[in-house]
């Protein structure tokens, strides 16, 4: 199983682990899959964009795209939260992933939804609050 943060490793390029044999072929086939995409967004960005985003990314040329991979991660983090976590059709009723936390009314419960309090607005954007991703999910051990 996969946490966030192997995806937000696999997103950045930065993911140590190798797994077995079938695994790193695969890592491979992904690895070059991003860097692809990346690509193809590098050059995007260097064509149409202001000198800022273009000076930014000057650098950024080795193939890998570390920065442009970070500032995407940085962009679309509560997006992935919520595609992960998403229960529509509430297939994750009897999930353990999730640890207590609290209820939309301050109580102390399962995080039922989507690991959300309140409102389940994104508050990254504001002074002195956080994001709707809880912290202890960024590294979760792999056993």
């Amino acid at each position: 199983a996969r946490s966030f943060a192997d995806i937000w490793d696999i997103v950045r390029g930065k993911d140590l682990f190798y797994g077995n044999t079938h695994e790193s072929k695969q890592r491979i086939i992904l690895e070059n899959n991003l860097k692809t995409i990346f690509k193809q967004i590098h050059d995007d960005v260097m064509k149409t964009n202001k000198e800022e985003l273009q000076k930014r990314y000057e650098g950024d040329t080795d193939g890998n795209y570390y920065k442009l991979r970070e500032d995407r991660w940085t962009a679309n983090r509560d997006e992935v939260w919520k595609a992960i976590t998403c229960d529509e059709g509430n297939k994750l009723a009897s999930a353990s992933y999730f640890r207590t936390t609290c209820n939309d009314d301050g109580t102390s419960s399962r995080d039922i939804h989507k690991c959300r309090c309140g409102d389940g607005k994104s508050k990254s954007g504001k002074d002195g609050e956080v994001s709707i991703v809880p912290t202890y999910f960024d590294y979760v051990p792999q056993y």
